[in-house]
């Protein structure tokens, strides 16, 4: 059963037009990629289905409920939560003040003790440095952070911006293996990257995006041995 569903989805920047009928299915417990060059629209889908900017046509359900036009506090609250590009982190906050920050709804604060216990046992350098100013923090150590706030808000599907970029391959590693953990667990993930192998990797499902349409989608296994997608992004 799909846990988001998007259909005909048109958005873009004032009279810029970026996704030009975008058809999305994410099965709830899945790990879906969503792969492309720079520009081809991949954070617009998520900002588009995060509610941070308009849809201009077309639907988007999650969890059988139309969330067009929703506020994106709102669609947080209904347990989809993005972790953007960039970490987004206040730095003169320590982290665990930031982490309290994720648990502000009402529901998330119920869950409040519960959530912190499991992000600090998945990320355990964030545990070791939960004392710590955000800004004090190297940049794979900030990205934990950074999930580990938006797990703090009992998500049901994660979207994931760029995680792995500019980071050391170590941190990467130590990260995408929290991910599985997650999945394991049941949550929804949707995980964009310009990391074409490691996206396909941890994916049972991928999209490729190109110019603001799909110009392929399948098993993620399928799409990594296709000599299209080896060619045009794994430079094979």
């Amino acid at each position: 059963m799909a846990l988001l569903d998007v259909v005909g989805l048109c958005a873009g920047y004032g009279d810029v037009p970026v996704l030009r009928g975008i058809d999305l299915s994410i099965p709830a417990g899945s790990i879906t990629a969503l792969i492309g060059a720079n520009g081809a629209g991949k954070t617009t889908l998520l900002r588009a289905i995060s509610g941070i900017i308009p849809a201009e046509a077309g639907t988007i359900h999650y969890d059988g409920q139309d969330i067009i036009g929703m506020p994106p506090q709102d669609i947080v609250r209904a347990g989809l939560v993005q972790v953007p590009e960039g970490r987004r982190l206040f730095p003169d906050m320590t982290v665990l003040e930031t982490l309290l920050v994720g648990s502000s709804s009402p529901a998330a604060r119920r869950k409040r003790d519960v959530n912190l216990a499991l992000v600090l046992d998945l990320f355990p350098r964030v545990r070791e440095r939960k004392a710590q100013f955000a800004g004090t923090l190297s940049g794979g150590e900030q990205q934990m952070v950074a999930i580990a706030r938006a797990l703090m808000a009992s998500p049901r599907l994660l979207l994931l911006d760029e995680t792995s970029l500019g980071l050391a391959p170590i941190v990467v590693d130590e990260i995408f293996v929290a991910v599985h953990r997650l999945a394991a667990q049941g949550l929804t993930i949707l995980v964009v990257e310009q990391n074409t192998a490691l996206a396909l990797e941890v994916a049972d499902h991928g999209y490729v995006l190109e110019q603001g349409h799909f110009a392929m989608q399948g098993a993620a296994s399928s799409l990594a041995a296709d000599p299209r997608v080896r060619q045009a992004y794994l430079g094979i």
